[in-house]
């Protein structure tokens, strides 16, 4: 019973430590990036020139809307690393891989995930028996549709409820035929870590799991978030409006860009739709496409995958989700947009 006792408090003790830092961290983050949002045009204006001023109110708006969604995404994520079993999955899914693709991809509706923590989700899935595709379609979709990134998409696009549709059908769409093109294509030797077999070194669970997990996508995806929202000001202030108008003058011109955009920005797929909204001058679907590319192609992506399933692997795989990605876009934000 002593024991018992001792594995509650401790318990208690470190989830009120992960809330404290959760809530007085993000707070804090908001803060300062809001006063900053205020006065450092003031301060830019005074040292500077307007442009510089601009850009940081481009970059300031950019950071401010998505910080919070950014916390509220990866307590989600770390919650479901350190609280649900491979088992659960595995126990869902249908052994047929062509029925279990779907069913995957619709599970990232309710079980959210960034993409750094997909990568070695989808990994752990198939090291215990879940069918590849399953789990690849599962990587695919986790960190685009689930409700966390819809609920940003809708507040990035005020009035705009075809946007979020068109994001949810087109990523949904693009993560399923990549599975079911898996399940035709795929090869084992592709996926070295399923090969060796084995569950692999257990991942910490219960609060402190929970609390790690939280610290490290937190702080990492708040730094590409910050890059993001700098490389979005940066592009708005410096391209001129001249070469723009050379790729939003041609549809699918506009699309390659932003799909291009998408795979350097590496933008959270928490944020990256008021980093979209920010890029007036394109047509929705090319905005669509940077929203469906980013959280399955993207640079950190492709070098995760790279460490985690082989150089082989990511390049083929990488390469193939950004082509049907785009189509997919393309063919949604036609049909929606």
């Amino acid at each position: 019973m002593d024991g018992l006792r001792r594995g509650v408090g401790d318990g208690v003790r470190v989830a009120v430590r992960v809330l404290v830092y959760a809530v007085v961290g993000g707070v804090s983050l908001l803060a300062v990036v809001t006063v900053g949002s205020v006065l450092g045009p003031m301060v830019v204006l005074d040292l500077a020139t307007p442009a510089m001023a601009a850009w940081w109110t481009v970059f300031t708006a950019v950071a401010v809307q998505g910080i919070p969604f950014l916390l509220l995404g990866t307590v989600v994520s770390a919650a479901i690393g350190a609280f649900v079993p491979e088992r659960v999955f595995k126990r869902v899914l249908p052994r047929n891989p062509v029925l279990a693709v779907p069913v995957a991809g619709a599970a990232g509706v309710v079980l959210p995930g960034c993409e750094c923590a997909s990568v070695p989700v989808a990994d752990s899935l198939m090291r215990r028996g879940v069918a590849p595709a399953a789990a690849l379609a599962f990587l695919l979709s986790a960190p685009a549709v689930n409700p966390v990134v819809l609920v940003a998409t809708s507040i990035a696009f005020p009035g705009d409820p075809a946007m979020v549709g068109a994001r949810l059908v087109a990523s949904l769409a693009a993560a399923v035929v990549m599975g079911w093109l898996w399940v035709r294509f795929g090869k084992e030797e592709w996926l070295p870590s399923v090969r060796r077999g084995g569950g692999g070194p257990a991942a910490a669970g219960g609060w402190r799991g929970f609390r790690d997990g939280l610290q490290h996508d937190f702080l990492h995806a708040g730094g590409f978030l910050v890059l993001g929202a700098a490389a979005a000001a940066t592009f708005n202030i410096l391209v001129p409006r001249s070469l723009l108008d050379v790729f939003t003058g041609s549809p699918w011109l506009s699309v390659l860009l932003l799909a291009v955009l998408a795979v350097v920005l590496c933008v959270c797929s928490e944020a990256d739709a008021f980093v979209a909204a920010s890029l007036t001058g394109f047509s929705p679907t090319a905005r669509l496409a940077f929203m469906v590319v980013g959280p399955m192609v993207d640079l950190k992506l492709v070098a995760l995958q790279a460490g985690t399933f082989g150089r082989a692997f990511a390049v083929r795989f990488s390469s193939a989700t950004w082509v049907v990605a785009v189509l997919s876009s393309v063919l949604v934000g036609g049909w929606l947009l």
